[in-house]
């Protein structure tokens, strides 16, 4: 049995994370809506991918499998059906509750995650009907997201438009407690996808979020520098305090080319902007190589920069000293830079005559993360406020097999 004190302490740290991975998980979501709507008109092929993921950096370890399945039913409908796994074991600093290296003094935990997915696509004609529920399970968080879309292709099949709405019911818990404070999400998705000429495709996007309820985490602390009981490193805490409502809309668009060789130049560019003050900026470019007729290589780079929310700060004057206040590395300023290679080898099994073609895939993430407002108060000898800026760097691997059959 963990001591509940380091269970609070692991829990803050792994927040920042795990809510980008409930964020992540929902856009995996829409991401699917939107690739379905792009491809309009054509069911998903009878496919099998069962993959392995780690994520390595800021103290952190992520691993665990995933498996999906897609399966057509005569003619007109497909069902996909995928089970996830998140395996997180890393190194918290009890004083500040921040996730770290092995350093001394610093606790270990380990939590595990699971979401299982079901969704459905239906054609008629031109157009695709798509439906799903996804469940996510943590031992302090249950998440629950149904998701709808449909899209129509057009003007000869070059233009494809498409809709979609996402709707999630989260319950946020507190170990030791009784705590079950509702979380409402809701977004909606408007797409675009357009053959401008034959060798170039345009994607053009837009969504805007909602989310209604407990949005702090009920472990993390934000720090205040005027106390009378300063602990050992010179500042004291206490609970950080959200807003109920946050309200975000985002645009973006993607540009492919085809070019002669045979090889395609992707590039996008996402904004966003929300009631919190956050404004970000997202660019990538990928390039994508086949190569002695069975490889495909790829790579990418990726940059992605935000402003701080309103009511964040990394160290506060005194106690309460405004209505809402935030100490989440994901509400700081901060600028990321990934760059991130791949390959995928196609082969055709010929004992197995149920399976037409497979492939082995691979692909590697380096992730560096530049904070402009968020220090590193895990750290002793410092005046508050001197720490040193914090930088994260991350390894991310993914690699899985799949099959058509």
């Amino acid at each position: 049995m963990v001591p509940l004190a380091r269970w609070v302490a692991a829990a803050a740290a792994i927040d920042s994370l795990m809510h980008r991975r409930r964020k992540y998980t929902r856009l995996v979501a829409l991401a699917g809506l939107l690739l379905g709507c792009a491809r309009a008109g054509v069911l998903p092929d009878d496919r099998f991918d069962v993959l392995f993921h780690r994520y390595s950096g800021g103290g952190m370890t992520i691993e665990g499998p995933s498996i999906l399945v897609r399966k057509k039913i005569g003619d007109h409908v497909s069902l996909t059906g995928n089970y996830y796994v998140d395996n997180i074991t890393g190194h918290v600093d009890t004083v500040s509750g921040a996730s770290t290296d092995a350093l001394s003094g610093a606790s270990t935990y380990h939590e595990e995650r699971k979401q299982e997915s079901l969704s459905i696509d239906v054609l008629q004609g031109k157009t695709t009907y798509s439906a799903g529920y996804i469940a996510g399970n943590e031992p302090d968080y249950r998440a629950r997201t149904a998701f709808a879309s449909v899209s129509e292709d057009m003007f000869g099949d070059l233009t494809t438009i498409s809709f979609g709405v996402t709707r999630g019911w989260d319950r946020v818990g507190e170990r030791g407690t009784t705590r079950n404070d509702p979380l409402d999400r809701r977004n909606w998705q408007l797409g675009l996808a357009q053959v401008l000429t034959r060798n170039t495709l345009l994607g053009l996007n837009f969504e805007t979020s909602e989310s209604e309820g407990f949005l702090s985490n009920p472990y993390r602390l934000v720090r205040y520098l005027d106390c009378s009981s300063p602990n050992s490193r010179g500042y004291c805490t206490q609970a950080e305090q959200y807003p109920h409502t946050r309200t975000g809309n985002a645009g973006s668009g993607q540009l492919k080319y085809y070019l002669p060789w045979h090889a395609a130049l992707d590039g996008n560019y996402r904004y966003y902007t929300d009631t919190w003050g956050i404004v970000a900026h997202t660019a990538q470019l990928g390039y994508t190589q086949p190569v002695f007729h069975s490889w495909t290589l790829d790579t990418h780079v990726r940059y992605y920069r935000q402003n701080h929310a309103d009511f964040y700060s990394d160290l506060f004057p005194y106690a309460d000293a405004q209505n809402f206040l935030a100490r989440d590395r994901e509400l700081a300023t901060f600028k990321s830079l990934t760059l991130g290679v791949g390959a995928a080898w196609e082969f055709h099994p010929q004992r197995f005559s149920w399976l037409q073609k497979g492939s082995l895939n691979l692909r590697w993430d380096r992730m560096r993360i530049h904070y402009d407002d968020y220090r590193e108060a895990w750290l002793s000898g410092y005046v508050p406020g001197t720490e040193p800026l914090y930088t994260l760097n991350a390894n991310i691997l993914q690699f899985f097999i799949s099959g058509w059959f």
